[in-house]
């Protein structure tokens, strides 16, 4: 037995995105891949075993919040993220 939906519910399924809709959605993909890049380059920069600091097991897990939100406030600024949307766009054309 085949169940057949009504037309409205495949048109609703897939949203029709403007251009505009479509650039901005890419914008904020490739700005959160360059925080990505940035949380990895910041993990290994800032990566430090202080002899004056305790060594408490919350230590990294906190350092590493602390790099993740670096590194989005970051993202934009290296140029990676306009990089690869500038390559994305010439692709779709």
């Amino acid at each position: 037995m085949r169940v057949q939906t009504p037309e409205i519910f495949a048109a609703a399924a897939t949203p029709i995105l403007k251009p505009a809709d479509d650039r901005e959605a890419l914008r904020r993909q490739t700005d959160a891949f360059e925080a990505i890049i940035v949380k990895q380059m910041l993990d290994i920069a800032l990566k430090s075993d202080d002899p004056l600091l305790p060594k408490d097991p919350g230590r990294d897990i906190y350092r590493s919040m602390m790099n993740e939100e670096r590194s989005k406030q970051l993202s934009g600024a290296f140029g990676y993220s306009q990089l690869i949307f500038d390559y994305l766009v010439s692709r779709e054309t």
